[in-house]
């Protein structure tokens, strides 16, 4: 393949603007940010789970509370119609004797109910210090996140403006090359990721080889306008005073 020198020389200018852009494609997958924002959400969504739980305990015993005030609220009712019933004085002694046993057994049931109610409410205390705990957990995490989606946001602007302003130098350059140079390039670079390299003092710039004896004989041989490549990676080798020939 032929290429006029001076077109030849101008790849580096396009290799150094695609190895700018493939420099921030790279920065943009790999923002620190990004692994920032995915711990951050993972942190809400455990923060958030376990302020459902504690929610969802809460609920569950505040549904005990109400049965256990019933079941006490009945147990009252009925001591309170023992009493009554004794106080009327229309019982006879057996009688008398078996509501006072079961005023007993009452009063027990009561002791035994409110007891059992204490520590409900106790543990439903807990549970709502938990949430309340868990629930600025949830808010500081939050507030993490959005911060971090910020930054990474800021980061993506300025990607975003670097990306734009070399993708217009890069489509101002394009129409200095000829096709089939250009379509070399791009094989070369879409496989190995470096088009085109200066070649200086024997080595190639996109691979960092030194070329052999023979190698370098063959391109000082070949004519200024001959297209030469580096066996090694494929890269085209462009030629000018800094590559010793």
């Amino acid at each position: 393949m032929k290429a006029d020198p001076a077109v030849q020389r101008q790849l580096l200018e396009l290799a150094k603007i695609d190895a700018e852009l493939s420099r921030t494609a790279h920065r943009r997958r790999t923002l620190p940010e990004l692994a920032e924002i995915d711990a951050a959400e993972k942190t809400v969504r455990g923060h958030k789970d376990a302020l459902v739980a504690a929610q969802t305990a809460a609920s569950d015993l505040d549904r005990e509370v109400a049965r256990q005030e019933k079941e006490i609220d009945s147990v009252r009712a009925r001591e309170e119609r023992d009493r009554k019933l004794l106080e009327s004085g229309t019982v006879n002694a057996k009688q008398m004797t078996d509501v006072q046993h079961e005023l007993e057994t009452l009063q027990r049931r009561q002791s035994a109910l409110e007891d059992d109610l204490l520590e409900l409410m106790e543990r439903r205390e807990a549970l709502e210090l938990d949430a309340q705990r868990t629930s600025a957990e949830v808010e500081k995490a939050e507030q993490g996140l959005s911060e971090a989606v910020l930054r990474r946001d800021e980061a993506f602007k300025d990607l975003d403006t670097t990306t734009a302003r070399r993708d217009k130098d890069r489509a101002d350059i394009l129409p200095r090359f000829p096709a089939d140079l250009m379509a070399r390039y791009e094989r070369v670079r879409e496989h190995k990721g470096i088009g085109a390299s200066l070649l200086r003092a024997r080595r190639c710039g996109a691979c960092q080889l030194e070329l052999d004896r023979n190698t370098i004989a063959e391109i000082k041989a070949a004519p200024e306008d001959e297209v030469v490549s580096c066996d090694n990676c494929g890269a085209i080798l462009v030629r000018t005073l800094e590559s010793g020939l």
